[in-house]
């Protein structure tokens, strides 16, 4: 059985995905934390730094990741 060139060519594109998103996430965490503070609003200041962890958290995820699937080869 044959694999799907298409199917190989949309794992490629969700795995450029999922690298940007750790740090997709942690830009707009920053930019929300800016945002709060100049407006004086702790929620969006709150929700800046709560994206701003969870970017960081899933780059290291995906970072061992990586290195898992790295060693598994």
């Amino acid at each position: 059985m044959q694999n799907d060139p298409k199917q190989d060519q949309d794992e490629t594109i969700d795995e450029k995905d999922s690298k940007l998103s750790g740090f997709s996430q942690f830009i707009v965490g920053e930019i929300e934390t800016i945002g709060g503070v100049l407006t004086g609003d702790p929620l969006t200041q709150a929700e800046g730094e709560f994206n701003v962890e969870v970017g960081t958290v899933r780059e290291d995820i995906e970072e061992d990741l990586e290195d898992t699937e790295g060693d598994a080869k």
